[in-house]
This record gives C-alpha cells, structure tokens and sequence, in this order.
C-alpha cells in the first residue's frame, strides 16, 4: 500500500514538474515575459517576472494534487480574481503580440481597416463568455 501511494505522489509530482517546466519554456522560447516587461515598462523587473510565472507553476501543480478549499471573505475574492484576470488578460495579450496573431487575423478576414472593432469583439466575447461561465456554471 505504501509503495503505491509513494508511485502516486511520484507520478503527480513529476508530471505536474513537466507540464510547468514546458509552460515556463514556451513562454522562455516565445519570448512573452520580455516582451511584457516593455510594454509595462519595467524592465529591471524581469527576474520578479519570471519568479512569479515559476512560482506560480508550482502553486498550480500542488493546488491541483490538492484541491484546496479556501474560507475566506468574499471581499477579498474581488481583487483576487481582478489580479488573476489581469494577468491572464497580459498573458494573452503578451501572446499574441510575439506572435503577430491580430493583424493576420484581420487581414484574413478582411477587416485591415477596422483592427480595433476585432479587438474590441474579443474583448467583449472574453468579458461575457467569463461573466456566463461564472454564472451558469459556478453558481447554477
């Protein structure tokens, strides 16, 4: 019994490890955390940067071996999941910079002239997709 549940922890851990260390490459080879730290203009910060994409990898990989369940105000919830959305939100738009996705995007679907009309309609789709989730299937 002891064995399996040693084979268990050793095979959540090192697949969690391998999922956050790919995370952390592709955002390494992408080139997203300098990129992000330009636009924010914080620069000197990159290595807090990177310690926080770290660091939060690992967080993730025990939190989900863990389930957790947190009784906490939820006055506090708010800004917490502001500061998450704000970091997916950077994430994604970090992303799609390095890539060059938006203005592929509009030209292949011909809307050159109008780019922040298909910025503006993503925006808005993440916004009430986010809102509907929340709603229908956290509090449904």
């Amino acid at each position: 019994m002891m064995i399996k549940i040693l084979l268990v922890i050793f095979i959540g851990l090192a697949s969690g490890l391998s999922v956050g260390a790919g995370f952390v490459a592709f955002l390494t080879v992408l080139g997203i955390i300098p990129r992000l730290t330009q636009l924010s203009k914080s620069l000197r910060m990159i290595q807090y940067y990177e310690w926080a994409v770290v660091s939060g990898v690992l967080v993730g990989v025990f939190a989900s071996l863990r389930d957790p369940a947190f009784h906490i105000s939820s006055y506090f919830l708010i800004p917490l999941g502001l500061t998450g959305g704000v970091f997916v939100g950077m994430l994604a738009a970090g992303l799609t910079e390095v890539v060059n996705v938006f203005p592929i995007l509009a030209k292949r679907i011909r809307l050159d002239k109008q780019i922040i009309m298909l910025v503006m309609a993503i925006v808005l789709g993440k916004i009430f997709g986010s809102i509907f989730q929340w709603l229908y299937f956290i509090h449904h």
